[in-house]
């Protein structure tokens, strides 16, 4: 028997997350494991009229690759990864993987070499998402690999996943237009402050949002979603910030994360954990140490890290600060082949001020001019 959640899943993220229309060129990517979500997009995506391609990963060749390219095949962009950075229309990456941590071993600094290489088409697929030209979105399919990284059986996982995106209401796209309704009036109000500071164990940071614009985002790039997000002004960051969770990249995990800020740039990065990659990151190219995003987590239905940064960067009373690659959207000029979401949990004693002024506190919105997303009870 099929979960109705899946295909409510499907429709979600035809329907209101990509608005696929008839006529454009859609692709599909996943992995065998992600099948039944991916073969109810697919259905979905005839019945909406777009004209479908799959693109189907098998689990184990981005490792084999990393192990055995040379240094030209790193570098190398095939002429169907340069078209389809150009010419979709729309564009559904749906995750799921039987090993999590299937490149643990392999070489940051090979992995460095193909993220830098592939610079250039990020920064075209950024333009055309930040222009409305191309719709994306990226979602997970619940695996047991997955459910062991969360410390959750299958069914628990599940769960959670299906309750992060309100696919166990009666009609979950309501549910996103009102999410919605309520950020764009907390991004509103963010869009009249011009100076941060993000205050949290061992974390005491500044930076400036002047001339920059914090953007909604509740359910169209992200699946589930819940997050209202900026680009710092990249010279502004200054101070020092630790993160709660471990950061988690390219199959890494970096524990006790900490960076040192100086008119912008990473001056320092250690961490208990997987300091070597860390800084083989942040030194990957001229853009990569320095900050690309700032977010709020709004989503209060996920309320536990889970070693998945899709879900991990949307709790509800949490902060993550990306390096690299900022938003053009939001008035970025930061460039690199790095996009790297950390998060600062602000739940317990954490603050943040707004122009001097004390936003937030313990993850919970205390000023009243800036509204507090809320967790929706479960059936509508």
């Amino acid at each position: 028997m099929r979960d109705p959640r899946v295909e409510k899943l499907a429709r979600v993220m035809i329907r209101y997350s990509l608005k696929v229309r008839k006529g454009q060129y859609l692709m599909l990517t996943g992995t065998p494991e992600v099948q039944p979500l991916l073969a109810e997009c697919y259905r979905e995506a005839l019945r909406a009229g777009a004209n479908v391609e799959t693109n189907i990963v098998l689990p184990g060749l981005d490792e084999i690759f990393y192990n055995e390219s040379s240094l030209a095949q790193r570098q190398w962009i095939s002429q169907t990864t340069k078209y389809r950075t150009r010419h979709l229309d729309a564009s559904c990456f749906i995750s799921g993987s039987v090993n999590t941590r299937s490149l643990s071993n392999c070489d940051p600094k090979k992995m460095a070499q193909v993220a830098k290489a592939r610079q250039p088409m990020r920064k075209i697929w950024m333009k055309r998402a930040g222009s409305g030209e191309l719709n994306w979105t990226l979602t997970l399919w619940p695996t047991q690999a997955s459910a062991q990284d969360a410390e959750m059986s299958l069914a628990e996982y599940e769960d959670f996943v299906f309750s992060a995106g309100h696919l166990d209401d009666a009609d979950p796209v309501a549910t996103w237009k009102k999410i919605k309704a309520t950020q764009q009036k907390l991004a509103n109000r963010l869009n009249r402050a011009k100076e941060f500071r993000l205050v949290a164990k061992n974390t005491d940071l500044t930076f400036s949002t002047a001339g920059r614009k914090w953007l909604n985002s509740a359910g169209k790039c992200n699946f589930p979603d819940g997050e209202v997000y900026t680009s710092p002004v990249e010279k502004s960051v200054n101070g020092r910030v630790q993160f709660s969770f471990p950061a988690i990249h390219q199959s890494r995990e970096v524990l006790d994360a900490s960076l040192e800020f100086k008119d912008g740039k990473v001056v320092s990065a250690s961490a208990s954990k997987g300091e070597d990659f860390l800084r083989t990151m942040v030194e990957m190219d001229g853009g990569s140490c320095y900050l690309g995003e700032a977010a709020f987590g709004t989503n209060y239905n996920i309320k536990r890290f889970t070693r998945n940064t899709l879900f991990d960067e949307k709790i509800g009373g949490t902060i993550h600060l990306a390096l690299g690659a900022g938003f053009p959207e939001c008035g970025s000029v930061n460039k690199s082949g790095l996009h790297w979401d950390m998060v600062c949990d602000l739940r317990d004693k954490g603050q943040i001020y707004a122009d001097e002024t004390l936003i937030q506190k313990n993850g919970r919105f205390v000023d009243k001019r800036f509204p507090q997303p809320t967790r929706r009870r479960q059936g509508g």
